[in-house]
């Protein structure tokens, strides 16, 4: 870099320390008060706003886009605000002497340096802090480059504006549509502008004797479209000279995308033309390219129509298109092998590459094996897979046509099963014999050899995780160690096992009825766990339906998980077995049928005090909690379907759908009373439903409006008696484990995990100085879960996003027990008021908060923060139910709540 020689002076002004001394509201008036036009150089406009006015029946989203130029944003930061703080501070005199001498710092140190290692790390140092400096200088420092430099107005940029949209307007059907552009200075700023410059002019800054010319310095651009009549289609008779080509057209002619009499559309026709080009590939027409295909248009027969002709040409005058067979599929089976055996057998004759040397070169002592399996021939120097299965994935088989969707679920097949790096089908074709005449208008069919070439993945693969939890104010080191085997016993299966220890902060579960904290507990709890899961790529039934479901990619799943948890309230053990069939329709979409679920849950310790806390909630609120901590077996068969859209990042516009369903101890009455006898486990019935919908709407590059609406229902299905009382009590219970919940990061994030709800029932409890509290401390299960969310993602500053949202919602009870002692003046009452659901109640009692969000994109891995307060808090006392009135109180304190990963 050239030296910087020249001595550069400080602009003359006063130091932004100056200014940051006063009190941030005194600070915000200024900064509104303050200019944007300082910024401007002479016969400089700002761009204050855009209209596009006209537009009726095209994309105005799509005309908005095409403006080459819009206005800073305001929302959700005044970017252009931003941009002037950092200003303040900015001085590109002082940047360039600190480059200057930076520079001359360097060169005295390559000169005086004597060792290369030396010499590479000065060069990268310099490199580095030069750049650093450079970025400064060319785009402002870090508050500038936060915001938004001045949108100059450009009459250049407006004119090839009004271009394009005009061009696009006719692309769309609008061939006589007519785009004008006005920029005006007139400009009426928003109420509260208004507002705070006013008051901000209490304080004025330098009189400036241009302030009236300043005020028309704002320019607001005005696109006004007249779009006419739009054209639209007259379907015209194909000219196809090919006649096979002709009869595979108009035998799909219904999947046309094209319509009589609607608009014209270029974009349309494309996926027209793409349409055509797979649907040809698909009928055997190998050598097919788009570029055969032409979309004749004619707008000269009538008024506003566009005669509309599909042709078809053939690759010559003298030549049709030719229809190709396979005539061989091969497999490789590990690919990629042959040339490492090679070398371990010291083949160097082979490479040498020349006649003699390929004549004379040495047996290799090691050839591939074939095996043909089902008309497909596997090629391996050791073959490790069954060649069954593998065939059962192969959709491409001799004597049938090519077909371009047969081949990419052949790879997609493939690729599922995790057992190659990569896959790839290619074809090849067989040489015409001597006698054979490929030309002409009606060639006869050529031939491929389709090979398939499949790269093994690493038979195991271990994932080590360290880490660190942030749950209720207290860090918990943890660790997660998983072990995948490939193909275990030939059969492409999958064996995967994990470990995972650690330790994390919970709230306290329970209050302790002698307990003087209003707040829940922070406490640590110590958490083992163990998974196993076996993965079939078939369905392991009694019947053959492998070959029908293959495109579907079947599979089968068994797992074990045990999870053991050890708290200052009791110690747990979660025992489960599933049994899962696992389908996919298409890319997006996923079905699950578990016929066998077995959760076993066995309590093997509870504190003294937690035990008189559960009984208590019985007597008083006829709480089943209780009976959560005995034990217990839960036998269920469940289904699940899962259709997502998006990408693991959620960047797209994209779709969530999960429904799921399942039920609980149908045949229970069989062998209830004997297990117990035996074993003393309790079993349950119950019917479990779930729903979440998810939208992703992609606004811009950077910025999403996102929403979600979630909701479940479960319900017992009998009455269970309680065998641990010799008197009848029976009640409608449901495994604790089933039931739902609201609150924590990913629901109500203003609300401690599971601690929201039920309905408006304000839960209480007598502290040890006899004072009636909230009882923040219990949890909360509910028989009916309905919530939602809204958010809006927006772009920061480089990897940091940032998120405005609002959360909804709420649980309720839908067997709520009642007073059943007739001399109570509570009799047939509900024992927890307002937690029972009803029609004319539940929406006065849907809980609202809303908060920021900071996220750290590092596209691997997504760290949140959430900080939001509650607005409306149904179960809070009557009078206070208003939240937002208490803000950073006792009664709503801002809940932080950190996450990897979006809430959803």
């Amino acid at each position: 870099m050239k030296p910087l020689l020249i001595n550069y002076s400080a602009k003359l002004r006063a130091t932004g320390w100056q200014h940051a001394r006063t009190s941030g509201l005194l600070g915000l008036l200024l900064l509104a008060a303050c200019s944007p036009f300082k910024l401007l150089r002479p016969n400089q406009r700002l761009l204050s706003r855009v209209e596009i006015k006209g537009v009726e029946q095209a994309d105005k989203e799509r005309l908005t886009a095409l403006a080459q130029q819009q206005p800073n944003s305001r929302f959700p930061l005044p970017k252009l605000a931003i941009y002037q703080l950092g200003h303040r501070f900015y001085d590109s005199a002082r940047i360039k002497n600190k480059l200057r001498d930076l520079q001359l710092s360097y060169d005295a140190k390559l000169k005086a340096a004597t060792d290369s290692a030396e010499l590479g790390k000065l060069i990268a140092q310099r490199e580095r802090k030069i750049n650093r400096k450079q970025l400064a200088l060319d785009k402002g420092n870090a508050i500038m480059r936060l915001g938004e430099a001045p949108v100059i107005y450009d009459t250049a940029l407006t004119r090839t504006s009004v271009e394009q949209m005009t061009t696009f307007l006719r692309s769309q059907g609008f061939f006589r549509a007519r785009v004008t552009a006005n920029d005006t200075a007139e400009y009426q700023r928003g109420l509260v502008k208004r507002l705070l410059v006013g008051v901000g002019s209490i304080f004025p800054s330098k009189p400036d004797s241009l302030d009236l010319a300043k005020q028309r310095r704002r320019v607001t651009v005005e696109y006004n479209v007249t779009e006419n009549k739009p054209y639209v289609y007259r379907l015209q008779e194909p000219s196809i000279p090919d006649s096979g080509v002709a009869a595979v057209v108009r035998s799909a002619q219904g999947a046309t995308l094209l319509r009589e009499n609607e608009r014209y559309n270029e974009e349309l026709i494309g996926k027209e033309r793409s349409r055509l080009e797979t649907l040809l590939k698909n009928a055997g027409y190998f050598d097919f390219r788009e570029q055969y295909i032409t979309l004749e248009a004619d707008t000269s027969y009538e008024k506003f129509t566009v005669r509309l002709r599909t042709l078809i040409a053939n690759p010559s005058p003298t030549q049709g298109h030719r229809v190709y067979t396979v005539r061989q599929v091969r497999f490789v089976t590990d690919a990629g092998v042959g040339r490492t055996l090679r070398n371990a057998a010291g083949d160097t004759l082979r490479r040498a590459g020349t006649p003699g040397a390929l004549r004379t070169r040495p047996s290799l002592g090691v050839r591939t094996d074939t095996v043909t399996t089902d008309s497909v021939r596997f090629a391996a120097y050791d073959q490790k897979f069954s060649t069954s299965l593998l065939a059962r994935k192969v959709l491409v088989r001799p004597g049938q046509r090519y077909s371009l969707d047969r081949t990419l679920q052949t790879q997609r097949l493939l690729a599922d099963l995790d057992m190659f790096r990569f896959n790839t089908v290619n074809y090849r074709k067989v040489p015409d014999p001597p006698t054979a005449d490929s030309l002409g208008l009606k060639p006869p069919t050529g031939e491929l050899n389709a090979v398939i070439n499949a790269s093994p993945a690493p038979k195991y693969a271990e994932t080590t995780e360290f880490g660190g939890t942030y749950i209720a104010t207290l860090v918990g080191p943890f660790i997660n160690v998983r072990l995948k085997n490939r193909n275990p016993f030939g059969g492409a299966e999958v064996l995967e096992l994990g470990l995972r220890a650690g330790i994390e902060g919970q709230l306290t579960r329970v209050a302790d009825l002698n307990s003087t904290e209003e707040e829940p507990v922070a406490v640590f709890t110590y958490q083992l766990g163990a998974t196993a899961a076996l993965v079939f790529p078939q369905f392991l039934v009694p019947f053959r339906t492998n070959r029908f479901l293959t495109r579907y990619n079947p599979k089968t799943r068994l797992s074990l998980s045990e999870t053991f948890v050890d708290r200052p309230e009791y110690t747990r053990s979660n025992f489960e077995f599933a049994y899962d069939y696992i389908w996919q329709k298409s890319v997006f979409h996923q079905y699950v049928f578990s016929p066998v679920v077995i959760t076993l849950v066995n309590t093997l310790d509870v504190s003294t005090a937690f035990r008189e806390r559960l009984e208590f909630l019985r007597l008083t609120q006829g709480s089943s909690l209780y009976r959560s901590f005995n034990k217990q077996i839960e036998p269920s068969f469940s289904f699940t379907s899962l259709y997502n859209s998006n990408d693991f990042n959620q960047t797209r516009d994209a779709k969530y759908l999960r429904l799921f369903g399942e039920i609980g101890g149908l045949t229970r009455s069989l062998y209830q009373k004997s297990l117990y006898e035996q074993t003393e486990l309790n079993v349950y019935d119950f019917a479990r439903f779930s729903i979440d919908y998810r939208r992703y709407h992609h606004l811009t590059p950077q910025t999403y409006f996102v929403w979600r609406l979630n909701g479940g229902v479960v319900h017992a299905l009998t009455k269970t008696d309680d065998p641990a009382t010799e008197a009848s009590d029976a009640q409608y219970i449901i495994p604790y484990d089933k039931s739902f919940f609201a609150g924590g990061s990913t629901s109500l994030r203003a609300w401690q995990p599971r601690r929201l709800g039920p309905g408006g029932f304000t839960p209480t409890r007598l502290t040890t100085d006899n004072r009636v509290v909230r009882d923040y401390l219990t949890e909360q299960p509910g028989e009916l879960l309905l919530e939602g969310s809204v958010e809006y993602r927006f772009p920061i500053y480089g990897f940091v996003k940032g998120a405005l949202f609002t959360d909804f919602g709420n649980v309720w009870g839908l067997q709520e027990r009642r007073q059943e002692d007739p001399s109570s003046p509570a009799f047939g009452q509900y024992l927890r008021p307002g937690a029972q659901f009803q029609l004319n109640q539940f929406y006065k009692q849907i809980a609202v908060g809303s908060g920021v969000g900071i996220r750290f994109d590092f596209t691997f891995l997504i760290l949140r923060l959430d900080i939001s307060t509650k607005i409306y808090d149904p179960t809070a006392f009557p009078g206070q139910r208003w939240a937002l009135r208490n803000f950073d109180s006792s009664a709503n304190p801002i809940a932080f709540n950190l996450g990897i990963g979006y809430p959803f």
